[in-house]
């Protein structure tokens, strides 16, 4: 439906209708794709195209969304300057255009509420993208139902759903921000990542409000010296990395935003030829920045547990076993990915 949104956003006369876009992306009738473009986006056509005529919107949420592990996810880091949540809202800085704003989204019932605020004031451009970021986050793109009726005919895998039914992939707020996490978070634990992650903002990110930050842009971070970061419990190779890898996207020699629209092994293909990325860098990065549906993120130590745990395995597989393990849930295994990973949370 990109090019649905792309059509309604481009044509501010009206000159067009619903109906007419719904025939011009392919719909042969205005009530499935008012139906699609609904539980694609949470906002109907008409409402899409309202956009920027106010700072805030209504979400409507697909029925049996699970907002609590968007929260819990965004919780993790309870020193973030990045995002915070207090009780059921969430609040997440983005930057756009030279604007740097930030979404509050309070979720209630089957509906979540986005505020945007942003200096200066939002435009109708800025809207569209916060409307974007909120999908993301949300992971309206991950739809979990083919997922669930596949492991509902396999009795060995169906346990894995757990109490977790509904559960979707939410999406890094953009791709250079998956592509960040994935070098901060290769070889250290989790709450040192967070440390990395807290310092680089800290270090070039714009300012929000209340004590947040923007996540630093490619051309911020490229403009960094090596020692800026190595003086922040950076390693070297890690500086080198993160820095070189901003350069070659602010230079256009790696195509990150245009990743998602590539087929799988293509994309694959280009992040592993950046040095300092490996498969499980790779695969992160198409699972949570891109929104592939069947990446294996290899070597990640949270994966092999649970896949030991989950397959009652008495040591975590290698890389050959993890795939084999991981064979049956094809071609969702990014959503049996992130399902094995939060059965690490599980009561024992």
């Amino acid at each position: 439906l990109d090019a649905a949104c792309r059509l309604l956003a481009a044509d501010s006369a009206r000159s067009r209708t619903v109906l007419d876009i719904a025939f011009a992306v392919g719909y042969e009738s205005l009530s499935a794709f008012n139906e699609n473009f609904r539980r694609a986006t949470g906002l109907r056509p008409t409402e899409y195209r309202r956009l920027g005529k106010r700072a805030d919107f209504t979400l409507a949420l697909p029925p049996g969304y699970r907002s609590e592990f968007v929260l819990r996810l965004h919780r993790r880091d309870p020193n973030s300057v990045l995002e915070r949540v207090e009780g059921g809202k969430l609040t997440k800085t983005f930057t756009h255009d030279a604007r740097v704003g930030w979404l509050e989204m309070e979720f209630c019932d089957e509906q979540v509420y986005v505020g945007v605020s942003s200096r200066p004031v939002p435009d109708a451009t800025t809207m569209r993208a916060a409307h974007s970021l909120a999908g993301r986050l949300l992971g309206l793109a991950s739809d979990p139902a083919p997922f669930e009726r596949k492991l509902a005919e396999n009795p060995a895998l169906a346990p894995l759903l757990g109490t977790r039914r509904g559960l979707r992939i939410p999406q890094t707020a953009d791709t250079y921000e998956g592509l960040t996490w994935a070098i901060l978070g290769q070889q250290v634990n989790l709450p040192f990542a967070y440390t990395l992650r807290r310092s680089l903002a800290e270090l070039c990110g714009a300012t929000a409000e209340n004590g947040l930050r923007a996540h630093p842009t490619p051309a911020q971070v490229a403009g960094l010296d090596y020692a800026d970061l190595t003086t922040r419990q950076y390693s070297r190779r890690k500086a080198e990395y993160l820095i070189d890898t901003s350069r070659r996207i602010v230079a256009g020699e790696l195509p990150l935003e245009r990743l998602a629209e590539m087929p799988a092994p293509q994309a694959e293909k280009i992040l592993l030829a950046e040095r300092g990325l490996g498969p499980w860098s790779a695969n992160y990065v198409m699972m949570r920045a891109c929104g592939f549906a069947d990446c294996v993120p290899v070597g990640d130590s949270g994966l092999r547990a649970a896949l030991r745990q989950f397959f009652a395995r008495e040591h975590s597989p290698a890389a050959a076993q993890t795939l084999a393990l991981m064979a049956p849930f094809a071609p969702y295994r990014s959503l049996a990915a992130y399902h094995l990973w939060m059965t690490l949370g599980d009561p024992a």
